[in-house]
Formats: structure tokens, sequence, C-alpha cells
């Protein structure tokens, strides 16, 4: 299928465009293996985009960069929830840094994800779907027929939204097992510190594994920014917002017309909690006082964001920023991303934590009361760079 047939004709047909490229089945990476040297006209931001960019200045601020080395220790723990509790109102973003994932189990996991992305077409195809309920899919960009302008990246999800329990071998081989290595690289292994030695077997389940220490890294930080609300520590733990997680792990192909188009839309997430691990390449930016700030990789540290659900319940004293990723003649970019969504099923109802708000001092509920579910379906017939907190907004 020729997804450039007719494009610079009046014939053109944008959702008939949008068809045959999702027909393919093979997403942005079957795009870049054809050989193009022109991006197709579905993935061209709007003229007024283009020229808003012109006017758009990036500022060379970086975010904030927390070291959670010491975090159960009295005056250090209160340190670092005020570190947190900053960024948190000020960013939404920030970085973490010895958060007890090692090292080498992100980088593997990245490996991983390359993998799955850079298989043979015929091999992906076999659980492509736009069927959110999927719980591991492989798809090309999840708003594709309502967004303005299609993005340049692909995406293997792995759902843990409805239940905890996700089948072993409904995750792909690829990503279930890291690689083998040799006698000489098991010796070095032994040799790194405790806390980067999480696994001598020579098969390592590696997606797997990752999932258990992004769960427990979320219940840390959950408990971090329950303090920083000034709260008890197991305030948010308690609410399960560590319950239901997605992990969305984003292949970004090298783009031969990067200033035409974006690798994600400006965006905010619908969760409690995002926590990212990226690559070297970079591209990640984040909105703040209306300019885009970039978000450097850095070896070793996960990205953390406040999501949509967490700005409601703190009733926005921590805020849920825009963010987007741009497109790159460098590549591929490799990212891996956990939303924190809380408990979608039995029903339960989140919204603005009573012990932030007040009445009688100024501070009322800012958001109505609201099911993940609610949110989620709202998030998925709209394009992804609407906020869904307007449809929740009392004031």
């Amino acid at each position: 299928m020729d997804i450039f047939s007719n494009e610079d004709t009046e014939k053109y047909d944008r959702t008939d465009a949008l068809k045959l490229f999702d027909e393919t089945k093979a997403g942005v990476k079957g795009l870049v293996d054809a050989g193009v040297t022109r991006i197709p006209r579905i993935f061209i931001r709007p003229h007024d985009e283009l020229v808003e960019e012109l006017d758009c200045s990036k500022v060379n601020l970086q975010i904030p960069v927390i070291d959670l080395t010491g975090s159960e220790i009295g005056d250090r723990r209160k340190e670092i929830v005020e570190q947190i509790r900053q960024a948190s109102e000020t960013w939404g973003f920030f970085q973490v840094i010895n958060h007890e994932i090692p090292e080498t189990l992100l980088d593997e996991t990245i490996d991983c994800i390359r993998m799955f992305h850079e298989q043979e077409s015929e091999i992906k195809m076999k659980i492509y779907s736009r069927d959110r309920m999927n719980r591991v899919r492989f798809d090309s960009n999840l708003d594709l027929y309502r967004s303005r302008a299609a993005n340049w990246r692909d995406t293997l999800s792995l759902s843990m939204f409805i239940s905890d329990d996700l089948d072993p071998d409904e995750v792909p081989a690829v990503c279930r097992h890291g690689v083998s290595f040799p006698f000489n690289d098991y010796v070095l292994m032994l040799r790194r510190p405790p806390s980067q030695i999480y696994n001598l077997q020579t098969k390592r389940e590696t997606m797997l594994e990752y999932i258990k220490y992004v769960t427990k890294c979320g219940g840390t930080l959950l408990e971090l920014l329950s303090e920083a609300l000034g709260l008890r520590p197991t305030y948010l733990q308690d609410l399960e917002c560590c319950h239901g997680r997605t992990f969305v792990c984003q292949y970004y192909p090298p783009c031969p017309e990067p200033e035409l188009t974006l690798g994600a839309s400006k965006h905010t997430d619908p969760s409690f909690l995002t926590l990212l691990s990226q690559d070297h390449i970079g591209g990640l930016q984040v909105r703040h006082h209306d300019q885009w700030a970039d978000v450097p990789p850095l070896a070793g540290a996960l990205v953390v964001n406040i999501g949509d659900f967490l700005q409601i319940a703190s009733n926005d004293k921590f805020k849920s920023v825009d963010h987007r990723v741009v497109a790159n003649h460098n590549g591929p970019r490799i990212s891996v991303a956990c939303f924190f969504t809380g408990v979608a099923v039995p029903p339960k109802i989140y919204g603005p934590i009573k012990e932030l708000t007040s009445e009688s001092d100024g501070n009322p509920p800012a958001y109505k009361d609201f099911l993940v579910t609610e949110y989620m379906d709202k998030f998925f017939t709209r394009p992804i760079d609407k906020s869904g907190l307007d449809y929740f907004r009392l004031l």
C-alpha cells in the first residue's frame, strides 16, 4: 500500500491516508525500513502549529534532579521530601537517582524494547491492535484518527490497568528474556556493587523484573509525595494509587524531516504518577513558564512526573504539566514509561483529598470526583494534546 499516493493532489483524503498507514501494521518503523526520505503528509504538523513553533522559545533550564540516597533517614528524608514538594509544585517533573533500580536492568530493558521494535514486521503484526483492552499490543499513534497530525513513533503496551496479574507468556519473548552473556561478562557482573547485581542467571526475565522494581519505586515515591502534601506516608498508597499500571514502550525512529513533525505531541498524563526510563538520545521536553525545557538523559536516572489524577487529588497543589517529544535525525530513541493509574475495577471514586480542601479557608475542591474508567474514556476519545482536567474542573 502506498500511503504517498495522491498526497500532493486535490484527490488527497486524510482519512484514506490514515487507513492505509494503519493497515500496513508496520508502524513508522516500516516507513523507515522502506527508505522514506520525506515524511508522509499525515505526519506533518498543521501550518499554525509550525508557525507557532517559530515563535516559541526554548529555555536552557534543567529540571530538578533528586538523590534518593538516605530517604529512610530522619533529617535526610525531610530534605528529600522538601525537594520533591518544590519540584512537584513548580515543575511537575523531576529526575531521581539512587532509586535502587539497578542501572544494568534499566539498560537491558531499553535493549529489549529496541529488539522488539526491530524484529521483522511479520512478528509484530501478530499483536498489532487498536483495542485498548488488549493487555499486550503493538500499535502506532493511539490517537491516530483523532489527532491533527500523526506522531513519529511506534508503541508496545503492557497493560496491568484492570488486573495486577500479567501472564508472563503474554509478554513478547524478546522482552521477557534478556540476552545471554558469556562467562567473562558473568565474572565482571560479580565485581559490580551489590546494589547492581539483581540477577545472575544467564537468562533474565527482563521486563518482568523491571515491572517489579518500578512498582516498588513507585510506592516509595508515593510515600514521599504523601509527606510532601503534609499527609501520612501511606496516604496515597492507601488510596491504591499504585494499583493500576500500564507500561508504554516507545520507539522513535530517526526522522528525515524532524522539523515538520513530533515524536509525541504535547500532553499531560492520565495517571497519578509516571516513571520514565529513557536512553541517551534525548528529545523529551517539559513546558515551564510557557517555554519548552529539555529533559536531558541522565545515566541511571528515572524521570518522574505528576499526572492529572494527582493534580486533582492535591487540589492543584501539585502540577500535571504539558510535555512532548521532538523528532530527531538521530535514533532510534527508546523510552519505557510506567503510568500508575489507581483502581479501575471494581469502580473506585477519586477526587480532591478532603484534608487538602477547606471551604472556610477559601480552598474549596477545584474538581469533581471521578472514576478512572470515566477519565480514561474521555482520554481515548480526544486528541492527546487536549487536557482532560477541564472536563472535571469545578472552578
